[in-house]
C-alpha cells in the first residue's frame, strides 16, 4: 500500500492555526509549532478569564457602592444591609451604576437604608 502524507490537510490544518496568533509578536505569529502553542495558550486564557472578568467586575461594583456610601456615612456592609430591610432589591451593577451616574438618586437609597436600619 501506498505510503500518503495528506499535505492538503496538514496545510489547511497549519493555516487554520497560523490565522488565530495573526498578530502575536515575533515567532508565534510565523512558526507552526510556536504558533499551535500561542494558540492553546491563549484559548486557555480566554477562557479563564472570561470567568475572572465576572469576579473583577463584582469586585469593582461594590468598591463603588462603597465609595459611594461612605460619602453619606455608611460603609458597604450597613447601606447593603440597609437596603435589604427596607426591602429594596437593586442588584450591585444597578446601584454602581447609579452611584456613578446619579449621585442624587444613591442618597435618596442612603437615606432609606438609614431609616431602615434605625
Amino acid at each position: 500500500m501506498p505510503r500518503v502524507k495528506g499535505g492538503p490537510v496538514t496545510r489547511r490544518r497549519h493555516n487554520k492555526i497560523l490565522k488565530l496568533t495573526k498578530g502575536q509578536y515575533g515567532s508565534r505569529s510565523t512558526l507552526w509549532r510556536r504558533s499551535n502553542e500561542a494558540m492553546l495558550k491563549s484559548l486557555a486564557y480566554a477562557y479563564r478569564d472570561r470567568r475572572n472578568r465576572k469576579r473583577d467586575m463584582r469586585r469593582l461594583w461594590i468598591t463603588r457602592i462603597n465609595a459611594a456610601a461612605r460619602l453619606h456615612g455608611l460603609n458597604y456592609n450597613q447601606f447593603m444591609h440597609g437596603l435589604a430591610v427596607a426591602g429594596v432589591e437593586l442588584d450591585r451593577k444597578s446601584l454602581s451604576d447609579l452611584a456613578v451616574r446619579d449621585p442624587e438618586a444613591f442618597g435618596r437609597l442612603a437615606a432609606t437604608a438609614t431609616g431602615a436600619q434605625a
